[in-house]
Order: C-alpha cells, then sequence, then structure tokens
C-alpha cells in the first residue's frame, strides 16, 4: 500500500462533535496545498455507498471554521458493515481516483476504515472526532472541550436556582459508554458526586453522604451523573433518592443534545487544525491506516488496528479528586 496518493476523500461520521468543520477545512486547505485533489464525502460512509461525493475546493470551506456540526453531515451507514457496501463504496472512489482516504469521527468510523483498508487498497487515515474523550492514543478528541465547557456552563446556572431553593439537582449528561464529560464537568462545578459507566455506582454511599449533608445542613447539592451510569441516568437515580430521602427537594435536568451542537472553542478548533493538517501529511509520507492523536502536545501517531481495540481508561486519581473537593 505505499503508492503516491494524488486524490483524498474526507468524511464525518457518527455522531457530530463542534470542530468537525475546522478540521475538514484544514484536510481540504493542507491537500490543495500539495497539489491533491480532495473530495467531500457526504453523510459518512452513506455517501460512499450512494456516491453522494463532490469535489471541495478552498472556497468550499470558508468560514466554516467557527460553526459546530459538520457541513459534510453525517450518519451511521449498516449498508458499509456488509461486503457489499463496502464493494460498492469503493467502486465509487475507484470512479472518481481517490486513492486516500480521512475519517474523522469515533471507534466505530475507525472500525468500518480498518475493515475497509484491510479488503481494498485504499489507505485510510482516522482523527478523533466525538464528545466522549473514550479513544486511546489520544489526550484530546475534537469536540470534547466544547461540549464540557457547554455542560460546565449550563451547571453552573443550575446552581444558582438550587442555591436560591435549597435544592438538590441530578444533572444528566451525554456518556453513553464514557465518563468524561461528567467527570470534567463535576469536578470542574463542585458536585458532591460524579456517577459514570467506568464506575460501579455505590447509591448506598450516595445516600449516606446526601444524609450527612443534611445533618450539616447543606442543603445545596449537586450530582452529576453520565447516561450511561448502570442506574439508568439521572431520572432512575432521582427515584431512588426521592424515596429513601423524602426531606430532600430534588430536581432533575436533562442537558441533551445542546452538549453537541454550538461554536467550537479556541482549543477545539486549534486541535481539529492541526490533526487536519498532519492527517493530509501522514497520506503524502506514506503513514497508512493510522489514527492521528495528541498525546503531551505532540501528534501521534497508532495503527488503527490497535485503536478500535483500545478506549481510553479514567485515572483513579481523579475519582479521588471529586471524593475529596466534595466533601
Amino acid at each position: 500500500m505505499k503508492k503516491k496518493v494524488t486524490k483524498i476523500g474526507v468524511l464525518t461520521s457518527g455522531g457530530d462533535a463542534p470542530g468537525m468543520n475546522a478540521c475538514v477545512r484544514a484536510v481540504v486547505r493542507t491537500g490543495i496545498y500539495y497539489g491533491l485533489e480532495v473530495y467531500g464525502i457526504v453523510r459518512g460512509y452513506t455517501g460512499m455507498v450512494e456516491n453522494d461525493i463532490y469535489k471541495m475546493e478552498s472556497g468550499s470551506v470558508a468560514n466554516i471554521i467557527q460553526r459546530g456540526g459538520t457541513i459534510l453531515k453525517t450518519s451511521r451507514c449498516k449498508e458499509f458493515f456488509t461486503p457489499e457496501g463496502r464493494k460498492k463504496a469503493y467502486d465509487n472512489l475507484i470512479k472518481l481516483g481517490i486513492n486516500g482516504l480521512v475519517i474523522i469521527g469515533g471507534d466505530g468510523s475507525f472500525r468500518g476504515a480498518q475493515t475497509f483498508s484491510n479488503e481494498y487498497d485504499i489507505p485510510c487515515v482516522g482523527l478523533p472526532g466525538t464528545i466522549d474523550k473514550d479513544i486511546a492514543g489520544t489526550d484530546f478528541t475534537i469536540g470534547f472541550d466544547t461540549a464540557v465547557n457547554t455542560a460546565v456552563e449550563a451547571i453552573d446556572k443550575i446552581r444558582d436556582t438550587a442555591d436560591a431553593h435549597d435544592r438538590l439537582f441530578i444533572i444528566e449528561v451525554m456518556g453513553r459508554d464514557a465518563g468524561y464529560i461528567a467527570l470534567h464537568s463535576g469536578i470542574a462545578t463542585g458536585a458532591q458526586n460524579v456517577l459514570i459507566p467506568e464506575r460501579k455506582t455505590d447509591i448506598e454511599e450516595v445516600i449516606k453522604q446526601l444524609e450527612e449533608k443534611e445533618r450539616r445542613h447543606k442543603l445545596v447539592n449537586l450530582i452529576v451523573v453520565a447516561e450511561g451510569d448502570e442506574f439508568g441516568g439521572a431520572d432512575e437515580i432521582a427515584k431512588i433518592i426521592k424515596a429513601r430521602l423524602p426531606i430532600q427537594d430534588v430536581r432533575v435536568c436533562i442537558l441533551g443534545h445542546i452538549q453537541r451542537g454550538g461554536s467550537p472553542t479556541c482549543f477545539d478548533r486549534l486541535i481539529a487544525s492541526r490533526m487536519g493538517y498532519s492527517a493530509v501529511e501522514c497520506l503524502m509520507e506514506g503513514k497508512f491506516n493510522v489514527f492521528v492523536g495528541m498525546v503531551n502536545n505532540r501528534m501521534h501517531f497508532t495503527p488503527l488496528n490497535e485503536a478500535v481495540k483500545k478506549k481510553q481508561r479514567i485515572s483513579e486519581e481523579w475519582i479521588k479528586i471529586v471524593k475529596i473537593l466534595a466533601s
């Protein structure tokens, strides 16, 4: 697969993340700088299967760096995960002469890229576009900083009304399989508890802590819970607490998809731009079938077949920090 790449396709796949547009912009303009033709693939792998592909110019990505979402759209394509679907996708790329791909997405998107590159002679480079920050091999993912800052801003406002009414608020943030948004936003807003999928929730300990705070007349409490917590999210936690502590004035707030949208932060724009630039450099230099991340502020390259096997693990130190600072 050490062939010269002359035409590249770029796509965004899986859940959208703020900063994807900045990344697409970087891929397109870096590719054009090096004399490559760049094609936008619409709706992720669906666009590859359905031949929804168009040539992009420098002007195609003007005025998008500040926009959330993705101008290329995104979807989850079941057909691509069949041999017949991947064959259609390959034939469509070959018709256009596309001989390199940049995939911006999460681990599911990388699995698709790995399978596709194993079957056909199209080199792929993966970039971590996901608000969950759950991909091993990078300190940050595109969209995480924006999503967690959106959550922090919302929780700060909720704390104001919690304080005014002496209430317990249980706030649900995104994170079906990963608790990074809950963990970071919980620490940053002074939450009394952070409940995440990676760690078994001790509901008795939660109740015990709330009872202790009642005795100390600390009536303003925040619990941040990831949607993938084993108890089923904020609503289920609230039911248990209301049944066990009827004196508590409990409210639930589910932040939902506001965490996905919005203008990306400066940090997300910077890492997205840097990663997009590096992806094109990889294809130019023959670094094929890798995932491009950032570790200790340096670009870090992980083979795709390793990237799809590993999850970013939450350090026990973070859990300890939550416990100590909430006491």
